[in-house]
């Protein structure tokens, strides 16, 4: 049976971890996560996510960092205030996990990933009545492949950051009413 949930901005997140200087790792998150996820656990054809990112959320615990990251250099906020994903394809791979085939775009520029899912968990409801399930995800990107490819050389020799891009995802949808 399809089922419709919403995801829940104020229980949900989107982590990025990238290298910074070749020997440590810098995290960041963006506070603003919303989106749909249509689930059929009897016909995963049927199953859908789409998801959107408010860039402008970012947080690095570094408001300086924040705003170039933000800036034209990096995201480009002002002319790309979101990303996006849209599944094409979510498949069975064990007892609670998935493979979801989509197409992720950030600043313009899609290209198809995959996101490793763990979940749904069971259902749980909330003080207010309202049906709840949680679920993680995560893939690896290259920031280059998005058009994100500042850099700096470092002169000990490499670059200030990473190509490679980890990407955690932790949400809570809300079942929405039955249409």
């Amino acid at each position: 049976m399809k089922t419709v949930y919403a995801i829940d901005p104020a229980h949900s997140s989107a982590q990025f971890t990238i290298r910074h200087l070749m020997i440590s790792n810098v995290r960041g998150d963006f506070k603003s996560v919303k989106g749909t996820v249509v689930y059929d656990p009897e016909n995963l054809a049927a199953s859908s996510i789409e998801a959107e990112i408010d860039v402008h959320s970012l947080n690095t615990r570094d408001e300086n960092r924040d705003a170039h990251v933000k800036s034209e250099e990096f995201f480009h906020a002002a002319q790309y205030p979101s990303i996006t994903f849209k599944s094409t394809k979510v498949e069975r791979e064990g007892e609670g996990e998935f493979k979801v085939t989509g197409g992720l775009t950030i600043r313009g520029v899609t290209k198809e990933v995959v996101l490793k899912v763990e979940g749904p968990s069971d259902e749980a409801k909330d003080p207010w009545g309202n049906i709840r399930v949680g679920a993680s995800a995560t893939t690896k990107i290259k920031r280059s492949e998005f058009g994100l490819t500042w850099n700096a050389a470092l002169e000990t020799g490499g670059v200030m950051l990473g190509d490679d891009v980890k990407i955690e995802l932790d949400v809570e949808l809300v079942k929405q009413a039955a249409a």
